[in-house]
């Protein structure tokens, strides 16, 4: 009880420092001479500062009764000047206007030594939506960085460094997010959380972060929503759905708050795959961010969303050709059934942001999250297995015509999951001098009821394979009759009421000073995290980990402008629910946290070519990981063993060149190599699911110079191929077979209405658009066939199995129509 009283006392010291502190500030709107915003305006005064965001808009607080002077700078306009002198706790609103510099100046894009010492990239806003992709998003322009990778085109999920799709932080306004449970494929996936509307900025890590990130072992994405500071809208439509977007602040600008709705069908990809189907997939979300200041030291604000995915499929025919020129196969398969799944997740959190004095700070945050999912269906699959007909004059070519296996498969599940996440936070940020301390607390209260009925027979020749993990009679019909057991080939039968009681916190330092002439960047911090699994009939024992992490950066006093850091530390991924399930469907409460020894090295110069910025960043990196929770991935639903038998490593390089290639636009070039392997219970290293060794992206931005309206976007990736799983339960060094090579490209073409829309008269029609522009939108410009997953086909004859790829996306046409307001 004494120790709940200090720490009221505290808050109260705190909240009373807050009501006495001597400070005012300063807020308004910087227009140019076309009374247009003007963005990254450096708003200082002596040592503090801030800039302008893409609205224009400024906050500085400055201190009361004193006579201070304001300077405006911009590298394309005049600096301007304000003497004022402002009452404590006053809000003064002050809107300069900037008039443009005679002298011409290129395009400048500032670095921020920040994000540079912290091995961050920044990922621009406009980038996001411009850029074309099957699921076009933040995640979609991840997947060109290097280190990134992702084989499937409808999903959001992606890899980092030899990791899974669970090893992935994400943050919206450093409150953590979540996905559904069940997703078994990106067809399923629907939309990303993040709206791409709603974003101000984008920061991305993919390794080496500091200890205020949380618990995961390869990367964190960290984004923020902006506040808006005026009416705004927009609105976007095309053949794969649409969103609307909407903002506003009050005249006082205490109140904002920005809306964002979307709809997506996905039939226009599905409709090009080569199964043919009744399927028409829809997602739907509402997402809206809500901010209220009351005063300058306040700030409150709410972040809601709610989601709701449909996936109905029913599908009918399947032909899949594979093989070689000489030895050419078919899988010809007949559906009858359908699946119906579902998956509505719900999710609030509230922040409230007390600015107690200029060098303290403190926190709360509160969420919640909950998700109730479906996965229904019965699926019965005949198929036939065998050579293909490629005689050119022949009648029966690409049919076939030597049959080595006729069976039948029928799958059936009736999945339901009722989750319910909860999150109490607390954050504190002190600076001490040229220090900076950072802390937090979080408790968080997992509640998950889990059904798990799903099985599958397999017929092969008229008679039913058992599975090879149980010990049954031999089944050699028809020179034997079988008096064993009928049971299906798979079975995974469950009830699961779990709960995951978890505390977890973190502290770190963070300073910048000089080594000789050099500027250097020190940090280091450690997070601990404590949690217990319980249920009915389970009770895990307490389990706590404790992760160091730091990171040194070096500036070196060179003509050169380069930044060295070498940062890494001991990194603990604590089971999620996913994780504590195995394949037998049951949880098993004692898994233990994975655990990597995470080393970076990077260097990052930037410099000039062409009188234009650019910068090239190389990062060299090690993991090595034990008590590791094998998996199996199937497209992108990852199954785990639930037990910690392996040990990993994964090695690579990472380099990303990105500039202005074209004056005015940004573009990028990255290429990765990585390798990683695992050693399941001492029997030698095999490749993991994500070994993908060799990654090449290009994101490039260019229009056509004598009709400046018109834009080009190209994406395009290369990756070579992942390892090619294996059949269920099948011993997985037995096969280590790959899949092709991913191979996409996407391009957009957009033509740009309101391009120079400063020149035209006042009253004219497209005044009215911040932009208005039509897209062509190409996917899978070369119409390459990619392969996510193998189906697994058994020869009665020889007793091989076949892994038979299963291809994603074809070539697919969209146009798009973008308004902003």
């Amino acid at each position: 009880m004494k120790t709940k009283n200090n720490l009221f006392a505290v808050l109260f010291f705190f909240i009373g420092l807050a009501a006495f502190a001597q400070t005012a500030r300063i807020k308004g709107v910087i227009l140019d001479e076309n009374n247009q915003p003007v963005e990254d305006v450096d708003v200082s005064y002596k040592n503090t500062s801030t800039t302008s965001n893409e609205n224009g808009f400024y906050i500085l607080t400055v201190p009361a009764n004193q006579k201070i002077t304001i300077v405006f700078s911009h590298l394309a306009n005049k600096s301007s000047s304000l003497d004022i002198e402002l009452k404590p706790n006053e809000d003064f609103e002050f809107n300069p206007v900037l008039s443009k510099k005679v002298e011409m100046i290129g395009t400048v894009e500032i670095y921020d030594n920040r994000k540079r010492v912290e091995g961050i990239t920044n990922i621009a806003p406009r980038d996001i939506k411009l850029i074309p992709g099957a699921n076009a998003g933040v995640e979609n322009l991840l997947k060109t960085l290097p280190g990134v990778n992702s084989n499937s085109e409808l999903s959001t999920q992606y890899a980092v460094r030899g990791g899974n799709y669970d090893e992935n932080l994400v943050y919206v306004n450093e409150i953590e997010v979540y996905r559904p449970f069940l997703i078994r494929s990106g067809q399923q996936e629907g939309l990303s959380f993040t709206n791409t509307d709603m974003i101000q900025n984008v920061d991305f890590s993919a390794g080496g972060f500091q200890a205020k990130y949380g618990d995961k072992l390869s990367s964190v994405l960290d984004i923020t929503y902006r506040r808006p500071k005026s009416f705004g809208a927009s609105l976007e439509a095309s053949f794969l759905g649409g969103s609307l977007m909407v903002e506003t602040a009050s005249k006082n600008q205490k109140w904002a708050a920005i809306t964002g709705v979307r709809y997506r069908d996905n039939s226009l990809f599905v409709n090009s795959q080569e199964t043919e189907t009744n399927f028409r997939p829809t997602f739907a979300d509402v997402q809206t961010y809500v901010t209220y200041n009351p005063n300058n030291k306040w700030e409150w604000s709410f972040l809601g969303n709610i989601s709701q995915n449909k996936y109905n499929y029913e599908p009918l025919t399947r032909q899949t050709n594979f093989g070689t020129i000489d030895d050419p196969k078919a899988l010809l398969v007949f559906y009858q059934g359908q699946e119906k799944d579902q998956y509505d997740t719900y999710f609030g959190a509230l922040k409230t942001t007390l600015k107690a004095s200029e060098d303290f700070t403190l926190k709360f945050i509160a969420s919640a999250y909950h998700t109730q999912e479906q996965e229904y269906f019965d699926i019965k699959a005949d198929y036939s297995f065998g050579e293909l007909d490629t005689n050119i004059g022949s009648g029966n070519l690409g049919n076939i015509v030597y049959t080595q296996e006729i069976g039948s498969q029928l799958n059936h599940a009736r999945n339901d999951l009722d989750a319910l996440i909860v999150n109490a936070e607390v954050k504190g940020f002190h600076n001490i001098n040229e220090n900076k301390i950072e802390w937090g607390f979080k408790y968080t209260r997992e509640d998950i009821r889990d059904r798990i009925v799903e099985w599958e027979v397999i017929d092969s020749a008229g008679f039913s394979l058992n599975p090879p993990i149980i010990d049954l009679p031999i089944r050699d019909q028809p020179y034997n009759p079988y008096t064993g057991p009928l049971v299906p080939y798979q079975n995974v039968r469950a009830l699961n009421y779990t709960k995951i009681d978890r505390l977890s916190g973190y502290v770190q330092w963070s300073k910048k000073s000089m080594l000789g002439s050099h500027d250097v960047w020190y940090n280091f911090g450690v997070r601990a995290h404590n949690w217990q699994v319980s249920g009915d009939d389970i009770d895990g024992k307490n389990q706590t980990t404790f992760s160091p992490r730091a990171q040194f950066a070096i500036k070196p006093d060179w003509e050169s402008d380069m930044v060295f850091r070498l940062s890494g530390g001991l990194y603990h991924q604590p089971p999620f629910y996913r994780e504590l399930r195995g394949a037998d469907g049951l949880v098993n409460p004692d898994v233990k946290a994975q655990q990597s020894i995470h080393v970076v090295l990077s260097n990052d110069y930037s410099f000039k070519m062409w009188e234009r910025p650019f910068k090239l960043v190389t990062e060299a990196y090690y993991k090595s990981m034990s008590d590791v929770n094998t998996y199996t991935l199937d497209n992108v639903r990852i199954r785990y063993s639930a037990n910690n038998d392996a040990k990993a490593y994964a090695t690579g390089f990472d380099a990303r060149l990105n500039g202005e290639f074209v004056p005015g636009t940004e573009s990028w070039f990255s290429f990765g190599y990585m390798k990683t392997e695992e050693n399941i219970n001492d029997r030698g290293y095999i490749a993991r699911p994500t070994d993908q060794r060799l990654k090449f992206g290009i994101l490039f931005q260019d229009y056509v110079k004598n009709i400046p309206n018109l834009k080009l976007y190209l994406n395009l990736v290369y990756n070579t191929g992942l390892p090619g799983g294996s059949p269920s339960y099948a011993d997985p060094y037995v096969y280590q077979s790959r899949l092709r090579d991913y191979r996409r490209a996407d391009v957009g073409f957009s033509y740009v209405f309101t391009e120079k829309n400063e020149t035209r008269p006042d009253g004219h029609w497209l005044k009215k658009f911040k932009d208005l522009s039509l897209g062509l939108e190409i996917f899978n410009l070369f119409n390459n066939q990619n392969a996510i997953t193998n189906t697994w086909v058994r020869d009665v004859y020889t007793k091989v199995q076949y892994g038979i790829p299963n291809y994603m996306t074809t070539r697919v046409f969209n146009i798009k129509l973008t308004a902003r307001l």
